[in-house]
């Protein structure tokens, strides 16, 4: 609403216009790794390793930790101009 009505435009044609960036950003996410939005934020992507099954020790309990595949970790980082403002 707030953007629609920013612009000057329709809700739907804005909704439409979203879900575009939406799309192209997943598709440039999964070819290259990485998608700025100029102005807002950076979206990475990151391999997490495999970690090894076994026992650990937290808060000074003994755990049993099940072993977890390697996999791929999608984060967003905002750009720095929008981290002055705060």
């Amino acid at each position: 609403d707030a953007v629609a009505t920013a612009c000057e435009m329709k809700k739907k044609d804005v909704v439409k216009a979203l879900a575009s960036i939406a799309e192209i950003a997943t598709a440039e996410v999964k070819k290259s790794g990485v998608f700025t939005l100029p102005g807002l934020c950076r979206i990475k992507t990151r391999k997490k390793p495999a970690t090894k099954a076994g026992k650990k020790e937290i808060f000074g309990k003994v755990c049993v930790v099940k072993a977890k595949p390697a996999r791929t970790i999608v984060k967003a980082f905002p750009v720095a101009a929008l981290k002055k403002e705060f």
